[in-house]
């Protein structure tokens, strides 16, 4: 591995070692130099991000400089930034992350938001509502569901048995140990023998088009987990199955809510209307004005 901050009769105080990483990364083409740099460093001396203002004079220990320098070369090898430090922040929570998981994604927060427009603010002597999510990854959907509606029940699936565990120690990270209950296993047959009927089912399936995958940023097709992304020849393998296999789990006036591509939107339509069993489909747009995320409600 490079050594990329040789002791060249310099010292390296934080305000130098941010200027020659920022530099590095520019000339390399890694997105948001500064925060990298930033939160590389963070990580690396356990401070918080004001205190690398603070003290921008501070001097650097070998050791210091070395774990830096090593954080920075898989940055450089276009390891996502989340892998490296291991966490994530998601709606107002964070979470732990890894290679098991996707990492959550500003975009995923239009699932959450038209989610929470449907989940009823739990009040006393109300039943409370069963919400599902399919495909939970690290749980930054479900686990933000239960952080804003509090008193109902909640569910989380994972077909990776890493994934469930990373999922459950979010759980505990964000003090909803005990709120969400996990379970492994492909897609609703993780529950069928449970006989749960659910007032909302969502989901974050792979939806990316298996020949378009590679053509992604290194950061996604190089380390983000390939069944987490791939839909298939079409991209909507897991949207199909899901579309046609929830029916059976949702209530009366139960809503499916899916993240699915911008330019799936005809071919959604297709899917829920032939399975003729939905309802007032709707579409919602993230905050960049693409079309994000589907919802439907069961007949």
């Amino acid at each position: 591995m490079k050594n990329l901050f040789r002791d060249d009769n310099r010292s390296w105080t934080i305000r130098k070692i941010i200027e020659s990483s920022v530099s590095c990364f520019e000339k390399n083409g890694i997105d948001s130099p500064r925060i990298t740099a930033e939160t590389l460093l963070v990580h690396v001396l356990n401070i918080r991000k004001l205190d690398l203002y603070l003290e921008q004079d501070r001097l650097l220990s070998e050791t210091e400089i070395s774990d830096y320098n090593r954080l920075v070369y898989r940055r450089l090898e276009r390891e996502p930034l989340a892998y490296i430090v291991g966490e994530k922040g998601f709606w107002s929570l964070s979470f732990d992350v890894n290679r098991d998981v996707l990492i959550p994604r500003p975009d995923t927060e239009c699932l959450v938001e038209t989610a929470l427009a449907v989940i009823p603010e739990k009040k006393k002597g109300d039943s409370a509502c069963r919400i599902l999510d399919l495909g939970t990854g690290s749980g930054a959907i479900i686990l933000s569901l239960a952080k804003e509606r509090p008193g109902h029940a909640f569910f989380a699936v994972d077909m990776s048995v890493g994934a469930v565990c990373l999922a459950s120690k979010n759980a505990r990270r964000n003090f909803l140990e005990g709120k969400v209950s996990f379970f492994a296993g492909y897609w609703l047959d993780a529950i069928k023998n449970d006989h749960f009927l659910f007032d909302v089912i969502v989901s974050n399936p792979p939806y990316i088009r298996t020949q378009d995958i590679k053509t992604l940023q290194p950061e996604i097709h190089q380390f983000e987990p390939f069944l987490a992304l791939d839909g298939d020849e079409d991209g909507l393998k897991a949207i199909r199955h899901i579309v046609n296999d929830a029916v059976s789990y949702l209530i009366s006036g139960g809503r499916l809510i899916l993240e699915a591509g911008d330019d799936q939107k005809k071919d959604l339509v297709e899917i829920i209307e032939k399975n003729g069993k939905y309802r007032h489909i709707s579409f919602h747009r993230d905050l960049t004005g693409k079309t994000r995320v589907v919802q439907m409600e069961k007949i």
